[in-house]
């Protein structure tokens, strides 16, 4: 099976634009006959930012809904990083839809970074697995997926995964961007951990740009997304805030 990993930029607070762009991607996904798609963390507005609450959308709601649209159309399970507004709480959320633009289910992030997101995002409280043609899925969120927290991606695995798919936004400062600093050893450690104790697929996709907003602004999300296999890394994509490109792997 092909799964698409969609590294595409992000713009704070341009849903509208960011939805162009990842159906674009999306499209490009499908014509080299991927069956499955992953976007960023909260690609809809931008991952931290500070007003989010004011912009986020219900799960299911009008987002969601273009979503499954795209998955209809390009017959792709889609997996995307989407801000949900649930009352007066607000979520940094995964969505997983089916090829036939069915919801099967979402996921709230649940290791919400202290001082950085936390005043933003309220905290998850579950894990899920979902069924598809192509094995089991778990879903989870960049940060729950550290060192620290391993034992969300292993409760996925007992639960049955067979593959953990990730919406990310992994971001340097502006002066590691400029200098391509080596970034990422952190997440090959943690998610060949994961990959080969538990013998799962453990990828995560990131995003690409500007952190135009928040208590990170000013730092540069640069995408080098990652799909590991049981045996170690299958692809590491390209580093930089202007790597915008869809990769594809063999699963």
């Amino acid at each position: 099976m092909k799964l698409a990993m969609i590294q595409m930029r992000v713009a704070f607070k341009q849903p509208e634009e960011n939805f162009r762009r990842a159906e674009a991607q999306i499209a490009e996904a499908a014509g080299m006959g991927c069956r499955c798609a992953v976007l960023p963390e909260c690609f809809d507005l931008g991952w931290g930012l500070p007003d989010a609450p004011k912009y986020a959308d219900t799960i299911p709601g009008g987002r969601t809904a273009q979503l499954c649209a795209m998955a209809r159309q390009y017959e792709m399970f889609i997996v995307a990083g989407l801000t949900e507004r649930d009352g007066d709480r607000c979520y940094n959320t995964a969505v997983i839809v089916s090829d036939r633009g069915v919801l099967l289910g979402k996921h709230r992030k649940i290791n919400v970074l202290r001082g950085v997101e936390d005043m933003v995002y309220a905290r998850g409280d579950r894990l899920g697995v979902y069924e598809t043609p192509f094995g089991t899925v778990g879903i989870d969120i960049c940060a729950d997926n550290f060192s620290s927290h391993l034992m969300l991606g292993r409760s996925l695995a007992a639960m049955g995964a067979r593959m953990i798919l990730s919406p990310c936004a992994w971001a340097v400062t502006a002066q590691d961007a400029a200098t391509r600093k080596p970034y990422g050893g952190m997440w090959l450690q943690s998610y060949g951990e994961l990959a080969r104790e538990c013998g799962v697929w453990v990828i995560g996709v990131s995003n690409v740009g500007d952190v135009s907003e928040g208590v990170w602004a000013g730092w540069k999300c640069i995408g080098n997304s990652i799909a590991m296999s049981p045996g170690g890394a299958a692809l590491v994509m390209e580093y930089g805030e202007g790597a915008q490109a869809v990769g594809v792997v063999e699963i």
